[in-house]
């Protein structure tokens, strides 16, 4: 049984607690919020006494310039182990490796799409492959080349291999119907689309430098023009070759003939990438001259050197065009 002291049997400090515990009343609901702001009484804000706020800001602040400080060092030290200029790991090194991709634009605004159609009486239709032509080859235009990296570019050919220092040019401008004030003969039912091989930093292209050692894979007709380019000039033997075709035997009757411009390949002179100031990818343009309308064909384009490895199913050294024109 708890007996209850009388005033006069407390202590001074529970008689001091009993007074305001008695004296204080009720707190509403809005005046807890303003008491725990700012209590009068004990001097606190948000719960802390001034010492206590002062304290661990002074923990905070000295914890977080230590980790900015061991955030510094370690950037500091990762950026004294890279070059501006190149990658620290290269071509086997590489996540990227030594097999570069073959590319090709225009491309469809769906990602998982490789089907370039439209109807060929339609501008409005056309229009948007153009305009995507267009705005990919805005950097090879000779009038944007005002800047320092456009002095650094040189007019190379296989004799004539890029100074040091310089980077061999791309000049679209004399790429007969694949150019933009003919609307890269989309208008005409006879489509062009653009091909290049993916960049790889150092990668050097391993040539078929017989034209007597092509391989078997290789089509006929790209055999034959190699053989005659060469009797002509040995040099174009530095040559990435490339050949599109139709995937399926419909689709090589439908596909009808085509032309090649510049030339049938990446010019040799153009490898190795290595970072220059304004250097440009080189392009192969293929013209379909006479394609089927109404029917979708399905062409493979394949870049041919004895380092690109070829797998049609994981799209290595080729790749899947679809076009369809109405």
């Amino acid at each position: 049984m708890t007996v209850k002291k009388r005033p006069s049997d407390l202590s001074s400090l529970e008689r001091f607690n009993l007074y305001y515990r008695e004296k204080e009343s009720p707190l509403t609901s809005s005046q807890k919020i303003k008491r725990f702001i700012w209590n009068p009484k004990s001097r606190q804000f948000c719960g802390r006494t001034g010492a206590s706020w002062s304290k661990i800001a002074l923990f905070y602040f000295t914890f977080y310039a230590a980790l900015a400080l061991l955030v510094a060092i370690c950037m500091w030290t990762f950026l004294q182990m890279l070059d501006a200029r190149q990658p620290r790991w290269q071509l086997d090194s590489s996540i990227i490796g030594t097999n570069p991709g073959l590319g090709f634009r225009p491309t469809p605004p769906e990602v998982a799409s490789s089907v370039v159609w439209y109807r060929g009486n339609d501008p409005g239709s056309y229009q948007l492959w153009v305009k995507e032509l267009s705005t990919f080859l805005k950097a090879y235009k000779r009038d944007g080349k005002k800047t320092s990296a456009g002095q650094n570019i040189h007019n190379c050919d296989f004799k004539l291999p890029p100074p040091a220092g310089k980077v061999c040019d791309v000049d679209i401008s004399a790429w007969g119907p694949c150019v933009e004030e003919n609307n890269f003969a989309y208008h005409k039912s006879t489509p062009c689309v653009f091909l290049k091989l993916n960049k790889i930093f150092a990668w050097k292209p391993a040539f078929y430098n017989s034209s007597d050692s092509l391989p078997e894979a290789m089509p006929d007709d790209l055999k034959d023009h190699i053989k005659n380019m060469t009797a002509y000039d040995k040099n174009y033997l530095n040559m990435v070759w490339v050949s599109c075709q139709g995937e399926n035997p419909a689709d090589r009757e439908n596909i009808g003939p085509i032309q090649y411009l510049p030339y049938r390949g990446f010019p040799g002179y153009y490898f190795p990438y290595t970072n220059q100031e304004g250097y440009l990818s080189p392009l192969v343009a293929v013209h379909l001259q006479r394609p089927k309308t109404g029917m979708l064909i399905n062409i493979e384009c394949r870049a041919w050197a004895h380092n690109i490895m070829y797998d049609r199913g994981e799209g290595m050294g080729s790749v899947h065009i679809e076009i369809m024109v109405e």
